[in-house]
C-alpha cells in the first residue's frame, strides 16, 4: 500500500499533530506527513512541526487582501504537495471544500455529533457544554468535511463516560484519550479504500481476507 501524502491544518498547539505524527512513526498509520498549515503564526504546533522537520506554512488572514485569497493559497499549497488526504486538526477557521478536495478531508470533533457542534464549538466550550447539558456520555467524532462547521457525514465515533465530579479539564483529557485511537483509526479505513461516501452518509466495507 503506498503511504498516503496527508496535509495537516492547525491553529493551537498540535496535540493532535503530534498523535497522528507518533503512530507514523510507530507504522500504525500508513501516511507521512507532506504540509502543515497553520493559521496562527505562533501557534504552539509551528514549533513542534518545525521541530519534527517537517513542511510549515502559515495561513493567517492578515497575511492576505482577503478570505478568499487566503483559501485560494491554501488549497494551491495542498495540491502542489499532492496531499491525498487533509486532516483538521484543531484548525479554527472553516474549511472551505474545493471540488477537487471533496471526500478527501477530514476533522475530529471532541464530542457526540451532531450534539455540540457548530461555529465556536470548540476546545473547553464543548466539554462544558456537555457538562451543563447533564450529559452522562461524551466523546468524539471524526467526520468528513462538507460546507458548514461540524455538519459532514460521520466516519466513526468513540465514547467515553462523563464522571459525577468532573471538570472541562478532565473531561478534556478522557475525550482526548479517544480521539487518539478515533483519527489513526479513520485514516487507515481511508488508506485501504474502506470507506465509501454517499451524499450524507459514509460507509465502512468489510475488510478483505487476506489484507
Amino acid at each position: 500500500m503506498k503511504p498516503l501524502h496527508l496535509g495537516v491544518l492547525i491553529s493551537g498547539g498540535g496535540r493532535t499533530l503530534m498523535n497522528i505524527a507518533d503512530g507514523i512513526d510507530r507504522g500504525e498509520i500508513p501516511a507521512t506527513i507532506e504540509l502543515v498549515v497553520s493559521s496562527r503564526r505562533n501557534a504552539g504546533g509551528v514549533e513542534k512541526a518545525n521541530a519534527r522537520g517537517f513542511d510549515v506554512r502559515i495561513a493567517s488572514k492578515k497575511d492576505f487582501p482577503n478570505e478568499d485569497a487566503m483559501h485560494s493559497a491554501i488549497t494551491s499549497w495542498l495540491r502542489e504537495k499532492q496531499i491525498d488526504l487533509v486532516l483538521l486538526a484543531g484548525y479554527l477557521r472553516l474549511f472551505r471544500l474545493s471540488d477537487d478536495f471533496r471526500g478527501r478531508v477530514m476533522n475530529i470533533h471532541p464530542a457526540l455529533l451532531p450534539d455540540f457542534g457548530g461555529h465556536g464549538m470548540h476546545g473547553e466550550h464543548v466539554h462544558r457544554s456537555v457538562l451543563r447539558a447533564g450529559k452522562t456520555v461524551s466523546g468524539c467524532t471524526v467526520h468528513f468535511v462538507d460546507d458548514e462547521y461540524d455538519r459532514g457525514p460521520n466516519i466513526l465515533q468513540r465514547t467515553c463516560p462523563v464522571l459525577p465530579n468532573d471538570t472541562d479539564e478532565t473531561l478534556a483529557s478522557r475525550v482526548f484519550e479517544q480521539e487518539c485511537i478515533a483519527y489513526p483509526e479513520a485514516i487507515r479505513l481511508f488508506a485501504a479504500d474502506r470507506l465509501r461516501l454517499e451524499r450524507t452518509r459514509v460507509t465502512i466495507l468489510p475488510q478483505h481476507s487476506g489484507t
